[in-house]
């Protein structure tokens, strides 16, 4: 199964939305699934920070440990999974829209799946991320044109 890939349009400049989007503390406020992270090394903001990830997925809480591996702000960013039986690998661009006053967001996700992760990723995973994903797109637009801040 292929990477997901989506992309919405901001009305907030791309150094709002990348200030937004690459700080991990604010997932549970726009993705669906997360419900907690919590710092657990290297420096926030910079890349070589790990997080713990929560995400409700069925009827169960589940941790992956992340590491947001490269930043070049306002433009890229990479996450990788690095704990766990199902891995994100998330690439995201920010394209400056409108003379920078606007943005356009993409998400390129892919999953790695180790032990029951292997079964996991085709089946359940990757299915309940392609739906959730638009969702969590319009939360996200949502959020930052209402003027939260970044």
């Amino acid at each position: 199964m292929s990477r997901i890939k989506a992309s919405v349009d901001i009305d907030r400049r791309p150094e709002d939305v990348y200030a937004y989007v690459t700080d991990p503390t604010h997932l549970p406020e726009w993705q669906e699934s997360a419900v907690k992270v919590s710092r657990i090394g290297g420096t926030p903001g910079a890349a070589g920070q790990k997080v713990r990830v929560t995400r409700h997925m069925g009827r169960r809480d589940i941790d992956t440990d992340v590491e947001l591996t490269a930043m070049d702000p306002p433009r890229s960013w990479h996450v990788h999974g690095t704990d766990g039986p199902v891995r994100p690998d998330l690439q995201g661009t920010i394209e400056p829209l409108d003379n920078g006053t606007r943005s356009r967001v993409t998400f390129d996700l892919d999953f790695e799946g180790h032990g029951i992760g292997k079964a996991l990723v085709p089946l359940v995973v990757k299915p309940a991320m392609r739906k959730e994903m638009a969702r969590d797109e319009r939360h996200l637009k949502e959020i930052l044109e209402r003027g939260a801040p970044a």
